[in-house]
């Protein structure tokens, strides 16, 4: 009978994409099957099962840091997913659980603890979210993306830590600009700006766009990924919206010669792997913990992106400010070339995290 591996994560793309490209690898180095625990809301089953994987849905509530009436219903869902995350783990006895974190990944991981399956987690963000926090207790081993994440984890769990960096999909190693450039319907000539707001879109980042189209077709043919908005997007000259770029999704940021995106881990390491200047535009303010922030500061330290967020001057606004840095990209070849020596690099994460699984594992065959 062939062993088994679960895998669990979920809530944005961020969650899904590196778990995924954790499980190819994994594949590659131990004959096993792989399934997945998760929310069936939004995209996380499709993108699941379009990497061939099997999916198991489990209820989710959310975790929350601040005081809401939804948190009392909440507390019911979480126990449901809990007890539905022990049934099915029970039945297809998984070897091993890998967390790669959101708030679905909790009932999963306190489930296997329980069953004393092991589990391995994953930190995406400089500084652990609240479901990691969580999980450590459940954890034996826990991968960070930076040397500078230990010192967020209490000092007698360090032992279990493991520097990995971020898992990037193997698709990105085989980006091909040409196709990027085929899907878009542009010549080898056109310079492109490809802007994204995460799988979910950013409503700031779309206002944004709007208001600096005419200086940003000045130079490029801006790719715009919107999300599922309301509000319809027309395609004109020079500006091509898609409400959701999937597959192709490698080849367009390898065709990209500027990017501007969210500050969430998987974007900036998958732009950082093909090489491409950022300008980050972080999620920041009341409903967010500052992670984005956090990212973005760690790239723009490492000096492969700049970090723009509202001065605190009140001068300059936003689209002022992003028309000026666009501008200066645009006109500064070398700087653009240093960005993308700048960025992070040499880690095999995937791989590094899959050896660890797979050696874990053989403990059990």
């Amino acid at each position: 009978m062939m062993i088994s591996v679960a895998f669990t994560g979920g809530g944005t793309g961020g969650h899904i994409y590196p778990g995924l490209a954790v499980a190819a690898r994994l594949k590659q180095l131990l004959p096993c099957r792989i399934f997945w625990l998760g929310a069936d809301r939004g995209l996380d089953r499709s993108i699941v099962e379009d990497a061939g994987l099997e999916f198991f849905d489990i209820p989710v509530g959310k975790l929350r840091r601040y005081f809401s009436l939804k948190n009392v219903s909440d507390v019911f869902m979480i126990a449901s997913g809990f007890f539905k995350a022990r049934k099915i783990l029970k039945t297809e006895k998984p070897a091993l659980l890998f967390s790669k974190g959101g708030f679905v990944s909790v009932p999963p991981c306190a489930a296997a603890f329980s069953l004393k399956i092991p589990v391995f987690s994953h930190e995406s963000d400089l500084s652990p979210g609240l479901a990691t926090r969580i999980n450590l207790r459940f954890s034996q081993k826990i991968f960070i993306p930076y040397k500078e994440t230990a010192s967020f984890f209490p000092s007698f769990r360090r032992g279990a830590l493991e520097v990995s960096g971020n898992p990037v999909r193997s698709e990105f190693s085989n980006a091909d600009p040409k196709a990027g450039r085929a899907f878009l319907g542009l010549g080898k000539r056109e310079r492109i700006l490809l802007v994204l707001g995460g799988s979910q879109g950013s409503r700031e980042i779309n206002e944004l766009v709007k208001a600096c189209l005419p200086v940003m077709t000045g130079y490029y043919t801006v790719v715009h990924q919107t999300g599922a908005q309301d509000e319809v997007f027309t395609p004109k000259d020079k500006y091509r919206p898609y409400a959701y770029i999937k597959e192709e999704m490698p080849h367009v940021i390898a065709a990209a010669e500027l990017v501007i995106c969210r500050g969430g881990a998987g974007t900036l390491w998958e732009c950082g792997a093909l090489g491409k200047p950022m300008i980050i535009i972080p999620l920041r303010g009341s409903g967010t913990r500052g992670d984005q922030v956090e990212n973005a500061r760690i790239f723009e330290k490492s000096g492969g992106a700049v970090c723009l967020t509202e001065d605190p001057s009140g001068t300059e606004s936003m689209a002022h400010r992003l028309e000026a840095l666009v501008l200066k990209l645009a006109g500064d070849e070398k700087r653009r070339q240093a960005m993308a020596a700048s960025m992070f690099g040499g880690m095999d994460a995937s791989g590094c995290i899959a050896r660890a699984i797979a050696e874990k594992v053989r403990e059990y065959e």
